[in-house]
């Protein structure tokens, strides 16, 4: 039960919420009667105060109990709520002996209070709530983690923190409670969502949902989650892309679509990866990468002016201008620059490993070309790449879903963002042949294993939808975690997923 996992000072908090019980006051009323929040409040007070005729104003304020100070037959008390901190003052003269005494035997940090009295600026300064009458709103029966004392008006007062990051991401409600600057990442992760919406909805997409849960996964080189259907005895996939279905819809007649959700991919956890993760796809009849390019400029400098009021970002400290236009680099070009190999004169997989053995580079053995390639992008380009680059031209076995390069079969008109020494976002010219296109199924299935996660199974329905024509069009997608990780400044992506997968408690304790 829960009350057997109280300390001793929980078990104190317990026996003050029996106590109002018994006293019939109850501890989690069904009503709260807030009329203003804090920033209302001291906007109102202030605007009256310019007014000479103005009546006092009068509100009733609620929030979390930040700090208390009792000082004899005054009390002073800050509240937060969602749009910040308000002072209470809490006087015997206002309130009488016996609600001055609940005060002091029932309420704790951390507690929900709603106040409502007169608003008035102390001789220091400070619009506050002198208050007239109270009530409990919440009962915090655990006080929030930890503590640190600050100096306020000469008086020690005592505010709870929270470090600790494991701690913070599996309670991640104390994390936001306690840390203002958390609430912020997220306030700025809304902000950002809402931005690309509106950049997009103002180039005439449409925003659309297709199925989380599919047959057959396929848009992306990765290992799904497998769940099964009890009554249609069927194994289901949890998505891992969005595209083949957005792809569909382009057939049907809906030329600029796009989505905004989750994928879930069932590979490791890292500072930039999540199993479970929020993307951006759009896909645009009659484009192609390279306006593609042009049009991913303009959406992430639009994100970021209208998010941060500005295109410039600090991240792992650098400072990283995000307004176009964006270095733009051949991967052939980038690899000879880098390990002195060129990629069109290794063919094979084979004679692409010689050439890295002879460098002394190290690499998997029963690696295809493509993944070779890959691996040499991700050690020796994406760290390097600080301010925004698109790397162009990908090998065509790795890209089984992009337009080969007229002329030039083996490489596809695709490029990668790299922002901040990470990927960002993933776009390509989008291969409408349906012949080409199980072609391509076909060859993928002989190349890998049926382990590998490379491996991409034939979408028998998606080949079918091209068959009745597909615009050229181009299409794109960006991480919306990594999108905020440049816009806070934060290292992780546990930092800006509300609740990231961690390992289990059990495990980590056995470990």
């Amino acid at each position: 039960m829960l009350e057997d996992t109280f300390s001793e000072l929980e078990q104190v908090r317990l026996k003050k919420l029996r106590a109002l019980e018994s006293a019939g006051i109850d501890p989690y009323p069904t009503r709260a009667g807030q009329t203003h929040t804090s920033q209302e409040a001291i906007d109102a007070f202030v605007k009256a105060e310019s007014q000479p005729d103005a009546s006092p104003i009068r509100v009733t304020a609620a929030g979390r109990i930040r700090s208390l100070r009792p000082m004899g037959k005054l009390t002073f008390a800050h509240i937060q709520d969602r749009d910040g901190k308000l002072q209470l003052f809490f006087r015997v003269n206002d309130l009488g002996e016996e609600k001055m005494a609940e005060l002091s035997a029932y309420y704790d940090l951390g507690d929900f209070i709603q106040a409502s009295g007169t608003l008035f600026r102390t001789k220091r300064g400070e619009v506050s709530l002198q208050v007239e009458d109270f009530k409990m709103l919440a009962k915090a029966l655990r006080p929030l983690p930890a503590a640190k004392d600050e100096v306020v008006d000469g008086e020690i007062v005592r505010h709870a923190v929270l470090s600790d990051p494991e701690t913070r991401y599996r309670q991640r409600y104390v994390d936001l409670a306690v840390n203002p600057d958390v609430q912020e990442i997220f306030k700025i992760r809304s902000a950002t969502v809402r931005a690309l919406q509106k950049f997009l909805d103002d180039h005439d997409f449409i925003e659309v949902e297709t199925p989380i849960l599919q047959p057959i996964y396929g848009g992306a080189a990765a290992q799904p989650f497998v769940t099964h259907h009890n009554q249609l005895h069927q194994e289901l996939y949890l998505r891992i892309s969005f595209e083949l279905y957005l792809k569909r819809l382009l057939v049907g007649g809906l030329e600029r679509v796009y989505e905004i959700g989750r994928d879930f991919r069932n590979e490791g956890v890292s500072y930039k990866h999540n199993p479970e993760f929020t993307q951006l796809e759009f896909y645009w009849a009659y484009a192609d990468y390279l306006m593609v390019m042009d049009f991913t400029e303009q959406m992430v400098a639009f994100a970021a002016e209208k998010v941060l009021g500005t295109t410039m970002v600090n991240f792992n400290g650098h400072q990283i201008n995000l307004a176009p236009p964006w270095q733009r680099v051949d991967l052939r070009q980038a690899i000879l620059e880098a390990v002195d190999i060129d990629i069109e004169l290794n063919p094979t997989a084979e004679s692409l490993q010689a050439a890295l053995e002879s460098r002394q580079i190290k690499h998997k053995p029963g690696m295809t070309r493509g993944k070779l390639i890959d691996a040499l992008i991700g050690e020796f380009l994406e760290p390097n790449y600080i301010q925004p680059t698109f790397l162009c031209n990908y090998p065509r076995d790795i890209s089984p879903l992009a337009k080969s390069i007229p002329g030039n079969p083996s490489v596809v008109e695709r490029f990668e963002g790299f922002v901040g020494g990470m990927e960002l976002c993933n776009a390509f010219t989008e291969l409408n042949n349906p012949l080409d296109q199980e072609q391509r199924f076909i060859e993928m299935g002989r190349a890998y294993a049926d382990d590998d996660e490379e491996q991409h199974p034939m979408d028998d329905d998606f080949v079918n939808a091209l068959s009745y024509g597909m615009p050229p069009a181009g299409g794109f997608g960006i991480g919306v975690d990594r999108l905020v990780m440049l816009f806070t400044g934060r290292r992780s992506i546990r930092e800006v997923i509300l609740f990231p997968h961690l390992r289990s408690q059990d495990d980590e304790d056995q470990g």
